[in-house]
């Protein structure tokens, strides 16, 4: 799989749960949307989703739009107050530490399952974004640097057949990444995301399962270990 063809298929992941009809697919476009803004911290805790704005920004119906955000809510990231308002969720941390004990599970055996099949080709598209990726960060353009950190383990886990498996975490993975957003400014981040990203290929391409184990722990560690820290940094998002 091509870099851009692994980009197409990291931007539909969200829309494929909505494509049966025509309302579903603007149901689709405007979740992603909203999804995308709270990701991206551009909607921060309490702000409110106003339907009617909402209606004229994408061009729909209030259909949709109760749908998109129906789904918002089952995710965590939207809070729906009866007869008042429907607002942006504070991050919560045990979502969040749910959510990435399934993606650590999930992307050890990704990981593993690469070593054993010693198939160093496999590993061609991960290097390409992780230079692309370094790219990104020495420009520190967060918002490319996130897409291309998904990327990066979108084109680790397509040979080894768990795409379904990874999509089903990422789409509930809402809370874990608005802490990797918080975090990632944070001195050193960026440059410890690399040089974990370089270890895990490192380990995988010599086969070594110890070593693998190691780094892709090491790696999905990082942020859940800075909780206390970010938590006291940006009180207003928890």
């Amino acid at each position: 799989m091509t870099v851009n063809q692994l980009s197409a298929a990291l931007t539909s992941v969200h829309e494929e749960q909505f494509r049966p009809s025509a309302q579903g697919s603007a149901a689709a476009r405007v979740y992603a949307g909203i999804r995308a803004q709270i990701i991206s911290l551009e909607l921060q805790p309490h702000s409110n989703l106003v339907r009617t704005e909402i209606a004229e920004s994408y061009g729909v119906s209030q259909s949709p739009i109760r749908e998109a955000i129906h789904r918002l809510e089952q995710e965590g990231l939207v809070v729906s107050y009866p007869q008042s308002r429907t607002a942006v969720a504070k991050i919560d941390v045990d979502h969040a530490r749910e959510t990435q004990f399934l993606r650590v599970a999930i992307e050890l055996e990704v990981a593993r399952t690469l070593a054993k099949m010693a198939q160093p080709d496999l590993l061609r598209p991960a290097r390409r974004i992780l230079a692309m990726q370094k790219m990104a960060g020495d420009d520190l353009d967060i918002d490319e640097f996130t897409s291309l950190d998904r990327l990066f383990h979108l084109s680790l886990v397509e040979p080894t057949g768990f795409v379904a498996l990874y999509h089903l975490v990422s789409s509930r993975s809402g809370h874990i990444d608005r802490l990797r957003r918080l975090n990632l400014p944070d001195p050193g981040k960026i440059v410890s995301v690399l040089h974990h990203h370089g270890e895990i290929l490192d380990a995988i391409a010599a086969g070594d399962l110890a070593q693998t184990e190691k780094a892709v722990r090491a790696h999905l560690g990082g942020t859940l270990a800075a909780v206390p820290q970010i938590m006291e940094q940006y009180p207003h998002y928890f």
